[in-house]
């Protein structure tokens, strides 16, 4: 049973079980992720800013910077560390040679999975345990979850 924190006025006895083990499994993703970035000798933004090139594929450096919740100046400040660091690069549109795409170099890709296969196999071990009702019932409950969290905004 998770533990139950009153923080004053934000009292956070009142949350569910499931609300506390979401928000569990939230801030143990973030401390991988902190573990993971330093694994690789990265920053968490920049290994975060590689995993959504490799996931969401090439993306303009607003869009980038949209994703990770930073300024342009800064995304374009990360883009170049990218480079630098051979995880990125900047390719021009074939047709529009204004528009600037940023993508995963291979090498990024094969880190990338390297990072988070092991992890990504032993949630799946997990999930197949799953009856496929109740497969049905997690799929649509963390898709719900998941487009909370992407439409709300701090």
């Amino acid at each position: 049973m998770a533990d139950r924190v009153q923080t004053g006025p934000d009292d956070l006895s009142e949350l569910g079980e499931v609300t506390l083990a979401v928000r569990d499994l939230v801030a143990a993703t973030q401390q991988l992720a902190g573990r993971t970035a330093q694994a690789t000798g990265q920053n968490v933004t920049d290994m975060t800013a590689v995993g959504l090139l490799v996931q969401f594929g090439p993306m303009g450096v607003v869009e980038l910077g949209n994703r990770l919740g930073i300024r342009s100046a800064s995304a374009t400040a990360l883009v170049d560390r990218l480079e630098r660091a051979g995880h990125a690069e900047r390719v021009r549109d074939r047709v529009d040679r204004r528009r600037v795409a940023i993508t995963a170099t291979d090498a990024a890709r094969r880190a990338n999975l390297e990072a988070w296969i092991p992890l990504v196999r032993r949630m799946d071990e997990v999930c197949r345990d799953l009856s496929p009702a109740e497969a049905d019932v997690v799929v649509r409950f963390l898709r719900r979850l998941a487009t909370t969290v992407d439409g709300s905004a701090p």
